[in-house]
């Protein structure tokens, strides 16, 4: 009987990523967008001998991030796109292995909790760098209780990837005992990288997707943007949606939208570390690590998103891991999960009526579709708040040795 369930967990996630991936292949062609054209572009110019981005020249992304890039590229120019598509879902498949490893009611709650979001956010659920950040991070923070060494490399190769996986590295060093061992390799694996980096000439350009975010303004997903979307829709003068050529971002303009970008870094240092305080205070009362991970990886993910003023449609991908692991842990007494996993399948059915499907109704901002994106910035703060709240609880009752225990 366990066999067959199984089983029939296997065909779903075999159903589930095929008909995401041919609805990424045949859909709309934002869904594929940067994998067929900026992707590519970029791996083209590095295997015809041109620069090489993130070593010869400053790149937006972590130097890992290109390492499924260029593999996809060895399938050639023209499936560049397909089999970018392999590679995510060979890598969603060891992650699913991963989640199902362990034959319990809460691991085949989160495998079919996955699948849900995964067709419930759609295309861009694979068609983006995210999608492979998300898949070792599920593998990362499932490992952490067992092998937090092996998490914590895992963890850090998915942050030099893109870099919001960092944060459940602070997540783990937060809530293990184990923290020395997780540290530790998380530095060893960063130098690494970085030793890596130097012996292909990168010089300081190792460090280059650091500045490349600094000028960026305000994306027209991101929840900071909002108003200046209605203000767009009811004709404000100076006020507009732009295409910023050197981002490759829609974008708003108008007044006060600079000083408003400036000050998301400032709110999500702040909100994440708020965050962090309401963790320790958590494990200073004694919460045991599986269940104080998912709670803390959830509200310091949503923070991410939230204070974040780029606020890619991609970025929501991101809420699987901390779900999942919250899922997990919420039958062994964790906290329950289910209205941040009732939430996160709300937000990301949102997102992908916005993206891909509808996006166009977004940039004329168009009355009914800046309704949904607001209702889906909302969502995403209402999970944040959701988060912060079981953090407060865990840290609201003071546990003794047995918790201690668990904690190891």
């Amino acid at each position: 009987m366990v066999g067959r369930r199984r089983e029939i967990l296997w065909i779903a996630f075999a159903v589930v990523h095929l008909v995401v991936a041919w609805i990424a292949l045949v859909g709309p062609d934002q869904s594929l967008g940067d994998v067929r054209t900026v992707y590519r572009s970029w791996m083209d110019q590095a295997v015809s001998g041109g620069d090489r981005v993130g070593i010869d020249v400053a790149w937006v992304y972590p130097l890992l991030a290109a390492v499924p890039m260029l593999v996809a590229r060895l399938g050639g120019a023209a499936d560049y796109a397909t089999v970018w598509l392999v590679v995510v879902v060979a890598l969603d498949a060891v992650a699913f292995a991963v989640i199902t490893r362990r034959r319990t009611p809460s691991t085949t709650t989160a495998a079919w909790w996955w699948l849900l979001f995964v067709a419930a956010l759609g295309p861009i659920a694979l068609g983006r760098i995210d999608a492979v950040t998300v898949a070792l991070a599920l593998i990362g923070v499932l490992l952490v209780a067992e092998r937090p060494v092996a998490a914590s490399v895992v963890l850090t190769i998915a942050a030099w990837v893109k870099v919001w996986p960092a944060a459940l590295v602070g997540a783990a060093v937060l809530a293990s005992r184990r923290w020395p061992a997780i540290v530790v390799a998380a530095v060893a694996t960063t130098a690494a990288v970085v030793a890596v980096s130097l012996a292909l000439g990168s010089g300081a350009t190792v460090l280059g997707f650091i500045g490349q975010q600094a000028g960026r303004g305000l994306q027209i997903e991101s929840p900071a943007a909002t108003p200046w979307l209605w203000r767009a829709a009811a004709g404000v003068t100076g006020t507009a949606v732009y295409y910023d050529q050197q981002i490759l971002t829609f974008q708003v303009q108008g007044d006060g939208v600079g000083l408003a970008a400036r000050a998301t870094t400032v709110v999500m240092a702040v909100v994440v570390g708020g965050v962090v305080l309401l963790g320790l205070r958590a494990r200073l009362a004694g919460a045991a690590a599986p269940h104080l991970l998912g709670p803390l990886a959830l509200a310091l993910t949503t923070a991410l998103i939230v204070t974040n003023k780029v606020g890619s449609p991609q970025f929501v991908s991101w809420l699987a891991v901390p779900v999942v692991v919250g899922l997990v842990a919420s039958r062994t007494g964790g906290p329950s999960f289910r209205v941040p996993a009732g939430l996160a399948l709300g937000i990301a059915a949102l997102t992908q009526l916005i993206y891909p499907w509808f996006y166009d109704d977004l940039l004329r901002v168009e009355p009914w579709m800046l309704v949904v994106i607001t209702l889906r910035n909302l969502g995403e703060v209402v999970l944040l708040v959701v988060g912060c709240i079981m953090l407060w609880r865990l840290g609201g009752v003071r546990r003794g040795p047995a918790a201690d225990r668990m904690s190891a």
